[in-house]
């Protein structure tokens, strides 16, 4: 009887807190009362009141808002921050009073005046993630303003909240008050070479299983294009953030920084496959070139050779080709390799999804013992079951460094097997080898965005800041819409440079997925005398990553300068990190 009396409805939940409460508290309490009393007084109340809202209630440094429209409860929070933002204009920076917000859609209970139930505690969770200034909203609020108010935002991915059963897509609304936000900057310059990013080919199977095919058809041709010193090709990350989406495409082109887009479809049925593909110059809207392939399935890797030389050709005219790659000999290999390398998300891999890559790549090479490039994506698996702390055995990184020699050995002219040997290379301390491996990726393929990205970690750690972050800035050109853990390298790269509040800028963009950015992040604050900021994220690096002492992290890294190693030693000690 007491669970039909519960009363429930749908609201657009607010959580507000106010940024460093209690350092303002601490350093003049009376003031902070007076400022906060008069806000919530002069601009909370009217802009809650005119957007049709309520204030549930106000908890110290924070707030509760209720709002029966989702339209309402985001159009109030912007004014809100536009106006915290505004009447801040007069104050010294150390006395201003700057607010994280977050707002979910969901189900709430209602107990009187007050509110409960996950609704609400989603909102206080992502309220936790933001950044100061910044509002984020759960998947529930960007679906319902997005057609109705037009705002950009920036997709942050599926985010687990803690004591909340499923992952929620957090966005970040893109704004004055958010500048960290990847979309809605202005348009790339063009690169002086011929530049070119090849959208995922449409399934055109009418099976979802093709999918994997499909992609690993459009990796494998970026991957090939990549390999042509006289183009600029855009990385598969970027490219791949268009999928299953109908964009126009001169605005692909000037997000992504490029002159050309290359389109297509596949079509694998039986024994065959159907491929379309049409060259597109976005500056002009002119088709430069378009074939049909109908061929036996058999063939697909030429297929794939024709249409790269064809676009070469197209776009640079005849130029002298980069050695070949040996392509696999058994198709079923292929399709296990895409599949394990679908299965493996750029550094950030699930357990479970690495253990399913190692079973699928592993009866590709039993199929295929010569098959390079399954042999690297298996050496990338032990590597990962190690560096995540899954597994970590001397044995996965023993093996890991065998099975990227491996592939190496099968082909010398993979230049992401280079790449990875070389920063296998680097943690056992042998730079001639490892800088070695990485000169033989540039050489063969010197649009490896990736390999730029994991280069400038190297470089840093040897005393070259300024060069690292070069790189990483590089590697960012090639991937305007890259995984996270290019900032995270970008973010250490500035560290090391003792660019502090630079790091701290960057580091915002990805902390609330990588433990090691929250770590450095940490570092960084401490190191501009942000305490209470700096231990708070050293807090959640430490919920995320509870095994980790400083004196392992240090005994661990590929280092060669050692003053760069201190550095990073003396942030984590400020930020309060176990030794």
């Amino acid at each position: 009887m007491a669970e039909e009396r519960i009363q429930r409805r749908l609201a657009a939940i607010v959580v507000a807190d106010v940024v460093g409460y209690s350092r303002l508290m601490e350093e003049d309490e009376v003031g902070t009362l007076a400022i906060l009393k008069e806000r919530r007084a002069t601009i909370l109340q009217p802009l809650v009141r005119a957007h049709g809202g309520r204030i549930v209630k106000v908890m110290g440094d924070g707030v509760l808002l209720e709002f029966a429209s989702a339209v309402n409860a985001l159009s109030g929070t912007i004014e809100l921050q536009r106006k915290m933002a505004d009447a801040n204009a007069s104050l010294p920076a150390a006395r201003r009073i700057v607010l994280r917000i977050g707002i979910n859609l969901g189900d709430v209970v209602i107990d009187g005046s007050d509110l409960y139930g996950d609704g609400v505690n989603i909102a206080a969770r992502l309220q936790g993630l933001a950044d100061p200034g910044a509002i984020y909203v759960s998947a529930a609020i960007r679906d319902q303003v997005n057609r109705k108010l037009v705002l950009n935002f920036d997709d942050l991915g599926p985010t687990s909240l803690k004591n909340i059963a499923e992952p929620v897509h957090v966005y970040r609304l893109c704004s004055e008050s958010a500048p960290n936000c990847r979309e809605g900057q202005s348009a790339l310059p063009l690169p002086a070479k011929p530049s070119i990013a090849v959208l995922p080919f449409t399934n055109f199977s009418g099976d979802p299983e093709q999918d994997v095919f499909t992609d690993g058809l459009t990796e494998d041709l970026i991957t090939d294009l990549s390999r042509n010193p006289g183009l600029f090709v855009i990385a598969r990350h970027s490219t791949f953030a268009y999928k299953g989406k109908s964009p126009d495409l001169r605005s692909v082109a000037r997000e992504l920084g490029v002159r050309y887009i290359l389109e297509g479809s596949a079509r694998r049925a039986g024994g065959r496959v159907r491929i379309n593909v049409q060259l597109i110059d976005a500056a002009g809207g002119d088709h430069l070139w378009a074939e049909r392939f109908d061929r036996n399935l058999e063939d697909i890797f030429a297929v794939q050779d024709e249409v790269g030389d064809k676009i070469v050709e197209a776009l640079v005219g005849r130029f002298a080709q980069p050695p070949a790659r040996k392509r696999p000999k058994s198709l079923e290999a292929y399709d296990l390799c895409v599949r394990g390398r679908s299965l493996i998300s750029a550094f950030n891999s699930s357990p479970e999804a690495l253990r399913e890559a190692e079973i699928v790549l592993s009866r590709a090479v039993a199929i295929d013992s010569g098959y390079a490039e399954a042999f690297r994506w298996l050496a990338f698996v032990h590597w990962q079951l190690w560096a995540q702390g899954i597994e970590p055995t001397g044995t996965n990184r023993t093996r890991a460094l065998e099975l990227a020699r491996k592939a190496v050995a099968l082909d010398e002219n993979d230049a992401a097997s280079h790449w990875f040997i070389g920063y296998l290379l680097a943690y056992e301390k042998r730079w001639p080898e490892s800088d070695a491996a990485f000169a033989a990726t540039f050489r063969l393929e010197p649009n490896n965005a990736d390999a730029l990205a994991i280069r400038s970690e190297l470089v840093a750690f040897a005393g070259r800041a300024s060069e690292a972050i070069e790189l990483a800035q590089r590697a960012l050109r090639m991937n305007p819409h890259p995984p996270g853990w290019y900032y995270w390298q970008l973010g250490f790269a500035h560290y090391a440079a003792c660019q502090y509040e630079e790091a701290v800028r960057i580091l915002r963009m990805e902390a609330i997925y990588r433990s090691p950015s929250r770590r450095i992040l940490a570092a960084s604050l401490a190191q501009l005398g942000r305490r209470d900021e700096a231990m708070r994220e050293a807090a959640l690096f430490m919920a995320m990553a509870p095994k980790f002492t400083i004196a392992h992290w240090a005994a661990a890294q590929p280092a060669r300068d050692p003053q760069i190693v201190q550095r990073f030693i003396e942030g984590y000690r400020m930020a309060g990190l176990p030794e």
